[in-house]
Order: C-alpha cells, then sequence, then structure tokens
C-alpha cells in the first residue's frame, strides 16, 4: 500500500506554535489533508509525551493510531545539538523516546514551556550514537537553511555525523532545497529525501504543505526504517513541496531591506547591505552551489523518486480567485467544496483528473494542471522573504512571461545580474 506521509512538525510546547496544535486537531485536519500517517514530534517532552499517550492507541505492534480518527503516528522528535545542527529522530514506541531522554539527563532542559525541540549539549555525532543505542533511527532536519541545518555549519555528513554517518539513511530537504538542488551534491546521493511541512499550526494549509508518498506494507515505524534502509527497492515514490524559489532564504540576500546580492558582490561588500547596512545571509542556492560537485550537474541515483512542486490548494484558490488571504470566506468555502467532492487536498493537487476539478471550479483546476506541468515562475525570495509564484494557464504563457519578467526571476545583485542555475 501506498501512504501519505508528513513527518515533521511541532507541538504545543514548541515555542511559536498554535494553541490548536493538539493530536486530536492533527488527526482530524490531517484526514482533510489525505495524510494518512504524521508524526508525533516533540517526544521527549514531558507533557507533550503524556499528551500523546493518551490520545494514541497501539493497534497492533509498532502501529499508533488516533482514537477517534483513522490517521496513523510515528513516534518523533526534532532536537538541536551544540554545533547548532536540527535532527530528527524516530523511534519504533513510547519506550524508546523515553529511554533516550533518560540517558540524556542533565544534557537539556526537556520540559519547560518552548523546549518541545530541546537543545542538547552533546555534538551531531554523540546525539546520532544515542539514537542508535535507544532504538531510534536519526538524520539531518532542513539540511539546507542558513541557520540550523547540516549544510550551514557543516561542509559534509561524514563531517557532521563522524563514525556514526554510515548509518544515517535519510536527510530532510526542508522548504529551501529539492531534490533537483540536493542531487547537485554527489554525498547525498546515499541518502533518502524526506519532505515534511515543519508546520506549527495543524490546519491543511501548513500540515502537509510538503509531503512524501511510501510504499509499506503496515503504516509503523519498522516500515518506515526499511523505506530508509532498502533504497533500491524504491519504497519512497514520490516527493512533494515547495520550489525553492519560493522558500525564504533561496537567494542571498539582506536580512532588512531584502535586497538580493550574487556571492561576488555580498563579498565585495563585507556581507553588508549597500542600502540599509543590514546583514547580508548566504542564499540556499549559493551554498548549494559552493558544495556541488564538478559542472555543478545534478545527477540522481538510481531510486530517486519524482519531486512535484506544489503549494497548499487554499493557496492555489486565492490565487484562482485573486483575494487578500487563505481564510478568507470565499477562498475556505471553495476549499469546502473541493474537499468534500475529492474526499483530500492530495487527492486535489496529485491525483484527481484536470478535468474532474473543473467541473468544481475551472480557475483553481487551470492553476493546478500549471503545478503539474511546472508552468509556474518564481519572484525568488530571500534575507528571510519568501518568493512568489506566477501561475500561467499555459505553456505559451508560461515563456511569454519568462521574456516580460526576465531579471525578476533570477537572484539579482546591486550590481548586476547573477547567472542562473542552468547557466552554469
Amino acid at each position: 500500500m501506498k501512504f501519505d506521509a508528513d513527518l515533521h512538525f511541532h507541538g504545543l510546547y514548541s515555542g511559536g506554535v498554535s494553541k490548536n496544535m493538539l493530536l486530536p486537531v492533527i488527526a482530524e485536519q490531517a484526514k482533510l489533508k489525505g495524510l494518512h500517517i504524521v508524526a508525533t514530534s516533540d517526544a521527549l517532552h514531558g507533557k507533550w509525551l503524556e499528551h500523546c499517550e493518551k490520545e494514541l492507541v497501539e493497534e497492533t505492534n509498532g502501529v499508533f493510531i488516533h482514537r477517534n480518527f483513522e490517521t496513523h503516528f510515528i513516534i518523533s522528535t526534532e532536537v538541536e545539538t551544540n554545533d547548532s545542527v536540527h535532527h530528527l529522530l524516530y523511534f519504533p514506541d513510547f519506550s524508546a523516546a523515553k529511554n533516550l531522554k533518560e540517558n540524556l539527563e542533565g544534557k537539556a532542559n526537556f520540559d519547560s514551556m518552548g523546549c518541545g525541540r530541546p537543545r542538547i549539549r552533546v555534538n551531531s555525532e554523540e546525539i546520532a550514537e544515542h539514537a542508535f543505542d535507544a532504538g531510534a533511527i536519526i538524520g539531518p532536519a532542513h539540511g539546507f537553511t542558513p541557520y540550523f541545518s547540516i549544510y550551514a555549519h557543516h561542509n559534509s555528513m561524514q563531517e557532521c555525523y563522524g563514525a556514526m554517518k554510515e548509518k544515517i539513511t535519510f536527510m530532510e530537504l526542508g522548504l529551501s532545497a529539492d531534490t533537483h538542488y540536493a542531487d547537485m551534491i554527489a554525498d547525498n546521493h546515499n541518502f533518502v529525501f524526506l519532505t515534511n511541512s515543519d508546520s506549527h499550526s495543524p490546519w491543511p494549509y501548513r500540515i502537509g504543505r510538503e509531503f512524501m508518498r511510501i510504499e509499506m506494507k503496515k503504516p509503523n515505524f519498522s516500515e518506515l526504517k526499511n523505506a530508509f534502509e532498502k533504497k533500491d527497492e524504491k519504497k519512497v515514490v514520490l516527493n512533494v513541496g515547495l520550489n525553492p524559489k519560493e522558500g525564504k532564504y533561496h537567494c542571498t540576500a539582506c536580512s532588512n531591506c531584502f535586497a538580493k546580492y550574487s556571492m561576488t558582490d555580498a563579498e565585495k561588500y563585507k556581507w553588508r547591505c549597500v542600502k540599509c547596512r543590514s546583514a547580508i545571509k548566504k542564499g540556499v542556492k549559493d551554498r548549494i552551489l559552493e558544495l556541488a560537485d564538478s559542472g555543478r550537474k545534478e545527477t540522481h541515483p538510481s531510486f530517486r523518486p519524482p519531486y512535484l512542486h506544489s503549494i497548499p490548494l487554499a493557496e492555489i484558490i486565492q490565487i484562482a480567485l485573486e483575494v487578500k488571504g487563505v481564510n478568507t470566506q470565499r477562498v475556505q468555502v471553495l476549499w469546502r467544496e473541493f474537499v468534500d467532492q475529492f474526499k483530500s487536498e492530495i487527492k486535489i493537487l496529485v491525483d484527481v483528473e484536470i478535468s474532474e476539478l473543473a467541473e468544481v471550479d475551472s480557475r483553481t483546476a487551470e492553476k493546478i494542471n500549471a503545478f503539474r506541468n511546472n508552468w509556474v515562475h518564481y519572484i525568488p525570495g530571500g534575507g528571510g522573504n519568501y518568493g512568489t509564484p506566477i501561475i500561467c494557464s499555459s505553456e505559451t504563457e508560461f515563456e511569454k512571461k519568462k521574456k516580460e519578467l526576465g531579471e525578476k526571476l533570477e537572484c539579482g545583485s546591486e550590481t548586476g545580474g547573477q547567472k542562473s542555475l542552468g547557466e552554469f
């Protein structure tokens, strides 16, 4: 069977999280989204773990399901190590999470408000060793973001995880990268790529904004581990996520006024914006190009599945109706009409025939078709500012817009344009 999974977000006791981020709400909204499997997240936090144990039932060995909904859960957490790298951990059961927490006693503040993602006073190699000793699996979270990621602070998986590197089987791409960028680095060809939302809100325009389709016999930890370890069996069959150009840190840019810079100019100006004198932040694109192998061309291992660029249905409807805000009544009414008709948002975005979608709303169907055909341009983001998708109706319009928008589609510079990835 194939299951759609989003295996990274945060619960009530993490910082900056919606008060609605509780398992009953998550389970209900995940079903509307079309997610079969989600992560508990934050499983090292005492009160959150109590909440999880109360709400979840172990159907059979290692298969956890919410009491009132059909949504399955994998026990998980995200942690930060003292080298400022974030890691995702997945556990076979609650006991394994508790064992890891006991083994790390005194090395972190696990149970305070805002500590759902604890900072643990060990390095990346040590946390991996602890994770494997507890029966968990571990890999880097949002691997390319410029603050708390492996490639923000290390040049390779080996440098990060040391002797534990050979046991790492996956890495999460995060909102700022996709398969095409990540596979420019040959070392990444050894790992299964995860696409997850890292959501702090339970609503369907947040959870599942990135997800993966995994082939499993049962929706449990053992099958998840098997999918990551036996790469050649191609268990991860699809990755879905935002185009990296929509990410907040795609281009090298000022973190205040968002002016974009080439690497040459950023270095010339000593990483200070010539407009407002704020700090310039190196973008994910430029960081990947630094690490890319000779020729700077993507090559993919045989087990790598397709990557589908998309955005949440509510955002597509908002663009189609030309209104402001995904929570406006017109957007929400039409979103509900689509979901009532086709049962889940993911089916609508990925699987349902365009002709069927057009029977509900032709404008929205046209925009979804554009994503499926890659007829979307982006004014790229950078410095903490999201990029803007420009959705075209046809390949002809796509080519016309490309000429009209010109350098706006690139990571520009105060002293001129910057080469696009395809020009290298």
